[in-house]
């Protein structure tokens, strides 16, 4: 279960990209068929299953909690589910990596268990704000505590159960959304989750939880389930992860003589806020091949190249596009006319601060860019040649490794070893592509 992990890119100028691709299984699935297969009754299997550093953080912590799971062996992992009241109390902390999905659904989950239990990262997520989670936890009952400012360590103590509530979400997060939701499922009564009108967050964890047999009941904004049902063990088909495939999309668009295929990608309504802006770009994005996989929407897309236009995001985009915004600003970077982002507070507490990183690097090649509080714009020009940091952040990485494709001269990235968190192949797949990308 090991993955290859390269520090920095050097990536050649030009190129385009051809062929047909299937980028690796989406992640935010990938660990939700983990966390619902253990609580499950039953065996669960798994297909498709994200072999990414971020995934296996997920399966290691069950595990670790008395859990067997088979594999993963090329994508396929089995499940020994425990039941709702099944996991044990693990002998040592819970370790997760860069993974804030692992550790924000993780604390719903363990706020409800009867032992204690302490949930880190690596040194990138333990500055990362856990309140959001924290604040709403302590609400239905859970002894949760962060460090400083509520940051990772989280340390964890039993109660006697946790009491179902209504939360009105203060900021659109589908992270918290979830939390609070696999909360619910051990607690007393009915939760009840209303997200914020500024748009809805993407709903893996609802679509799952009705794949595992748990009502799960939706209605606009408002999303409710009643506590200690039980969750019966289902097979798993994971899509392709479109926010992995966005990398693509972005390359494809931006680099003359480009025309792919990315396979099996899935299209969930609340994810396709990267095709949506594209297309208000100018895009030459077709989908076709539609088609469901465990729940989930699945399409093939083609991509060939366009010449793109600036645009002002549609603020109801954002939710639906968050973590594609670091491929997004290379579109734009590349577009005729300006770009601009607003709304998007968001993206300062990733993995990185995605508008400061973006930002920086952009500036580098020579991009105008300005960061704002919420946002960026962005006006579209000529891609120089440098040296950018990636700060740790997957996403970053392998933007910039796109934006090679309209460069003038070299572009060299560093600190990509977190792109295993999320896509384990990238080097490979992008080389095979056409992009002229050397790694060590």
């Amino acid at each position: 279960m090991s993955v290859i992990s390269y520090k920095k890119f050097c990536v050649k100028p030009g190129g385009k990209l051809t062929g047909r691709l299937r980028v690796p299984g989406d992640k935010s699935i990938s660990h939700r068929s983990i966390m619902l297969g253990a609580l499950a009754d039953g065996v669960t299997r798994i297909r498709g299953f994200l072999e990414g550093e971020d995934s296996l953080n997920t399966l290691r912590a069950f595990q670790a909690m008395g859990v067997q799971i088979e594999g993963p062996v090329e994508g396929e992992v089995i499940i020994h589910g425990v039941g709702i009241d099944g996991l044990k109390e693990p002998l040592e902390v819970l370790y997760v990596g860069n993974s804030g999905t692992s550790m924000r659904l993780l604390s719903g989950i363990l706020a409800a268990q009867s032992f204690s239990s302490i949930l880190t990262g690596d040194e990138s997520l333990t500055v990362r704000p856990m309140k959001r989670v924290i604040a709403p936890l302590k609400q239905m009952g859970a002894n949760i505590q962060g460090s400083q400012d509520d940051k990772p360590p989280l340390s964890i103590q039993p109660v006697p159960r946790l009491k179902g509530m209504t939360y009105e979400m203060p900021v659109a997060s589908a992270q918290v959304k979830s939390c609070l939701l696999l909360a619910g499922l051990f607690a007393e009564g009915e939760t009840v989750i209303i997200e914020p009108q500024s748009g809805l967050t993407r709903d893996h964890t609802e679509r799952m939880l009705t794949g595992f047999g748990y009502e799960v009941a939706s209605q606009g904004a408002r999303i409710s389930l009643q506590g200690r049902r039980r969750l019966t063990a289902t097979t798993v088909d994971v899509p392709a992860d479109l926010s992995s495939a966005a990398f693509f999309l972005v390359g494809a668009s931006i680099a003359p003589g480009s025309d792919i295929v990315l396979e099996h990608v899935g299209v969930n309504p609340t994810r396709t806020g990267v095709l949506d802006i594209l297309k208000l770009m100018g895009a030459d994005i077709t989908l076709f091949n539609q088609r469901k996989a465990g729940g989930e929407p699945v399409v093939d897309i083609r991509v060939r190249h366009a010449n793109l236009q600036g645009i002002t995001v549609p603020e109801r985009l954002v939710p639906l596009a968050i973590d594609e915004f670091p491929a997004i600003f290379v579109a734009a970077a590349c577009a005729s006319g300006k770009f601009v982002l607003t709304g998007a507070e968001e993206l300062r507490v990733k993995e990185t601060d995605r508008i400061a990183a973006m930002a920086e690097g952009l500036k580098t090649l020579g991009v105008d860019a300005k960061p704002t509080s919420d946002g960026m714009k962005i006006r579209g020009g000529k891609i120089g040649s440098g040296t950018v940091a990636s700060h740790g952040d997957h996403r970053i990485a392998m933007a910039f490794t796109m934006a090679s494709l309209r460069a003038s001269g070299p572009i060299k990235v560093n600190d990509c070893s977190n792109v295993a968190t999320s896509f384990p192949n990238f080097v490979e797949l992008a080389h095979t592509a056409g992009l002229n990308i050397n790694a060590s």
